[in-house]
């Protein structure tokens, strides 16, 4: 409680430090950026087409190197809407399991997942998803719920 009011007292207060020194634009910039968010809007347009949609745009979006991890979600659909200011590069990422980081480069953001099956919500979480540009294209990784 004490921290709060602390806190609360310098926001109050209009307390600021000049910091020296130039912005840095992320990587990649505004075009990678929507590039990532486009994959995420796509994923859920092929999710309100249905579950064999989804799966088929999941399958073709797979990271080319990571083709045999593909998990198929059966009838459940997801949706997955990403926190645009938490999309950063994450160059040191590898998947689960393996030895290599993927070809492209990698981003991480944070998504509230919803997961239905027909018109039932079953769940919600937040995580972080992964998406790689590889060759001007956005590349997932389908999400494997038994695991």
């Amino acid at each position: 409680m004490r921290r709060l009011a602390v806190l609360a007292a310098f926001a109050a207060a209009g307390c600021s430090t000049a910091v020296a020194g130039q912005p840095v634009p992320a990587a990649g910039g505004d075009e990678d950026d929507d590039r990532v968010l486009a994959y995420f809007a796509a994923l859920n347009d092929a999710g309100e087409e249905g579950p064999g949609s989804q799966s088929d745009f999941l399958r073709r979006t797979q990271h080319p190197d990571f083709t045999d991890r593909f998990c198929d979600l059966d009838d459940l659909v997801l949706r997955m809407v990403p926190v645009e200011s938490t999309l950063r590069p994450d160059p040191e990422w590898k998947p689960e399991k393996s030895a290599k980081a993927p070809r492209g480069e990698v981003y991480v953001v944070a998504v509230t997942v919803t997961i239905r099956r027909d018109s039932t919500t079953l769940g919600e979480q937040i995580g972080s998803q992964r998406v790689v540009l590889l060759d001007g294209e956005a590349y997932g990784f389908s999400p494997c719920p038994a695991e």
